[in-house]
């Protein structure tokens, strides 16, 4: 028999935290229940949900626990960290100090932070709302540092300082960065004369009655509760609180709220309370951006703009130490779900669009004349697979492409993954197993015959992204004296830190790396992987070994390295 106190908090959390209105089909807030059913017990974390029509919050509820170790049940009024959903505050506190006078944002950010160099095109604050400065994200840049610390502001933006390009000239390109939002929160203390903190909850979060939500830039901070955040351990023997190393930041992240705080920000999009009032403020932040060649971009003000089986919607996803959290917004709907769990095994975008395949089905039937039809797959002889088999690698980052053919399909390892491609034609496949910032993204090989070589080549496009070729080859097998040329202390002027990579049992290994602890994989000459990142190393006019540049490939970050004497 359970102890009473699990009894009572699996009542509570089965139970007591569901909100039904007389004027909701039951049987719908019951489907959304069965969703979440496999998190709804006293040992699993889980999340909060608020479902909103015409103003009103139709359905919420609490699932699964917010203390593990105390058997605290999570409650609609439980504080999630909300990850990169904070980017959209971010965006506002940006665009009502331009609108008090205080800054434009057409300024060159290095009025406000005269530490970033100048690359020879002015980087505005627009750039850094909409992802299209350029500037390469510090989260993957601090994760290539061997040392494990709480980073500050100084300590980041003197590493952003030391990055000797940008990812492509500013308003070219959008590339997601975390860094624009780290930046945005500087200049909002620059330019308006108090922390990102402090002028949020002033200007957004006070007028809002949003009580429960905060930008939290002190980690060491009493927030009353809490829904701790955890992950899955990798032996699946049950869950590991997480600990944060940037907990000190805020802009890209950093704002601890709940569903029904939230519900409140969802309304002001309708009936905006916040600076002059009016429409107009709305209008600016759900504006989407262009690129310098006049394309639109799906992006806003820290808001993705899209179409959701035929239905526009607005949303965002965060990500941070253990939580995840999604907010989708239908607007010609009056129809939002907010969801934030403090596990990040949860597939909150993927849930909020079952919910909303819930409440919504009769408008998606009405729209089906607009939704994409379904992709056509083919049957292709087994020869038609086999001939496509082999090794590729990725022409833009050395990262290895193994294909092999199982059940009509091709089955592609990579990122230490298996996904299925399917076939579309002879020569073009589509997985949907994909993902980018934690959405799907349909995924196409196109194969054609190499230049070079009677084998097939490819031509990968993930998403939106640009295309890259995948190419056959030949993997190396090096000797353990062909290993040793590669040992030595190599040092990076961009990330400050040196790498000590050694020989051991056979094998290349970087020593004390928190992150890059896998061996090193041989992959074509001079070239490896090492988990995401790959290795290409170079050599002198007298074939010894001097360096090696680090590529990652989705951040489309080179970081190179030179050998030590």
């Amino acid at each position: 028999m359970k102890p009473i106190f699990i009894l009572l908090a699996m009542a509570t959390c089965s139970a007591g935290l569901a909100v039904k209105t007389a004027s909701q089909p039951r049987d719908q807030n019951e489907k959304v229940d069965k969703l979440f059913a496999r998190w709804d017990k006293p040992d699993s974390p889980g999340c909060a949900l608020a479902v909103i029509k015409d103003g009103q919050i139709v359905y919420k509820r609490g699932y699964g626990m917010a203390d593990l170790e105390r058997i605290v049940p999570i409650t609609t009024t439980s504080v999630f960290d909300v990850g990169s959903i904070s980017k959209q505050f971010t965006a506002m506190s940006i665009t009502l100090l331009a609108r008090q006078g205080k800054i434009s944002l057409d300024d060159d950010i290095r009025k406000y932070i005269s530490e970033i160099p100048s690359y020879g095109t002015p980087i505005t604050i627009r750039n850094l709302i909409y992802h299209t400065s350029g500037i390469r994200d510090y989260i993957p840049l601090t994760a290539l540092m061997s040392q494990e610390s709480h980073y500050t502001y100084a300590q980041l933006i003197d590493l952003l300082a030391r990055q000797k390009r940008l990812t492509f000239k500013p308003g070219d390109e959008h590339l997601y960065s975390n860094s624009g939002y780290l930046l945005l929160s500087l200049i909002v203390r620059k330019a308006g004369g108090k922390s990102l903190r402090d002028f949020a909850d002033e200007n957004i979060f006070k007028p809002l009655g949003m009580n429960n939500t905060r930008f939290v830039d002190d980690r060491t901070l009493i927030v009353k509760n809490r829904a701790l955040g955890y992950s899955q351990r990798e032996d699946g023997s049950g869950y590991a609180n997480n600990i944060s190393l940037l907990g000190d930041l805020v802009g890209d992240g950093g704002v601890m709220t709940t569903v029904e705080d939230l519900f409140l920000w969802d309304q002001n999009f309708y009936e905006n309370k916040l600076g002059a009032g009016g429409k107009e403020l709305i209008d600016q932040v759900l504006a989407p951006g262009k690129l310098n060649n006049g394309k639109t971009l799906e992006y806003a003000f820290g808001l993705r703009i899209g179409d959701y089986k035929g239905l526009p919607i607005i949303r965002h996803g965060g990500e941070s130490d253990g939580y995840v959290s999604e907010i989708i917004r239908f607007p010609a709907q009056k129809f939002s779900v907010i969801l934030l769990a403090n596990t990040d095994s949860m597939n909150v975008a993927r849930l909020t669009k079952q919910i909303a395949d819930i409440y919504l089905a009769d408008h998606f039937k009405q729209d089906e004349s607009t939704a994409k039809p379904p992709p056509k797959f083919v049957d292709l002889p087994a020869s038609e697979l086999e001939n496509k088999m082999g090794t590729y690698i990725n022409a833009r980052n050395g990262a290895v492409w193994r294909l092999s053919a199982k059940d009509g399909k091709l089955i592609a390892n990579a990122r230490g993954s298996n996904f299925e491609f399917s076939p579309l034609s002879e020569t073009r496949f589509l997985s949907t197993q994909f993902q980018v910032m934690t959405r799907p993204a349909q995924t196409f090989l196109e194969f054609n015959k190499s230049p070079t070589d009677v084998r097939w080549s490819a031509m990968l496009t993930i998403g939106a992204q640009e295309p890259v070729t995948l190419e056959p080859v030949d993997l190396v097998s090096p000797t353990e004296a062909q290993l040793a040329e590669y040992v030595g202390d190599y040092f990076s002027e961009e990330l400050q830190t040196t790498y000590k990579i050694r020989l051991e049992a056979d094998k290349l290994v970087i020593k004390d790396h928190h992150v890059l602890d896998q061996p090193f994989k041989a992959t074509v000459k001079d070239s490896f992987v090492n988990g995401g990142p790959s290795f290409k190393f170079m050599r002198d006019d007298r074939g010894k070994v001097s360096g090696f540049n680090l590529n990652l490939a989705m951040q489309r970050i080179r970081i190179h390295f030179t050998k030590m004497k």
